[in-house]
């Protein structure tokens, strides 16, 4: 069988080296960051400004009904049509719509996983049978050798 060793390393730079190199790392962009953990942190930053702004909504709504602010008419008008373009969220189609939606979508993400996981159990077969193949080979070579020593101390016994 295969064994890793431990091999004792250091490594060392100088201090301009150093500078040099987070000079460039600056310039690099994270590789982590891909287009769907952009799209997330887009799209939480717009849910975080949505709720800030019906924050000031409300705010200035309670300011209004309280009377420490006068009824400015334009904006409740603009209020209004905010709020009448908002989806029924409690009307059956909406509901219905929006749990396939969500299910087609986990579909993926669930078929995506068992690839993935059925890749991983594939290469790990492959991996196991080359390592075998492997061992059985440095077997042979080992039972060669073994076999000639053999031999040969019976052709000197035998003369």
């Amino acid at each position: 069988s295969k064994t890793f060793e431990h091999v004792p390393s250091e490594i060392g730079a100088e201090e301009a080296e150093e500078v040099g190199v987070e000079h460039l790392l600056r310039d690099i962009k994270d590789t982590t960051v891909g287009t769907l953990s952009q799209r997330l942190t887009n799209q939480l930053l717009g849910l975080k400004g949505l709720h800030l702004q019906l924050q000031d909504m409300r705010d200035y709504l309670l300011q209004v009904v309280e009377g420490k602010l006068p009824i400015n008419h334009q904006i409740v008008y603009q209020l209004q049509d905010i709020f009448n373009l908002l989806p029924d969220i409690g009307h059956g189609n909406f509901t219905d719509s929006l749990y396939v939606k969500t299910n087609d979508q986990m579909l993926v993400v669930y078929l995506a996983a068992l690839i993935r996981s059925i890749i991983a159990l594939h290469n790990l077969i492959n991996n196991k049978l080359s390592n075998r193949d492997a061992e059985k080979k440095e077997g042979k070579k080992e039972e060669k050798p073994v076999v000639k020593e053999e031999e040969a101390k019976k052709e000197v016994k035998a003369k």
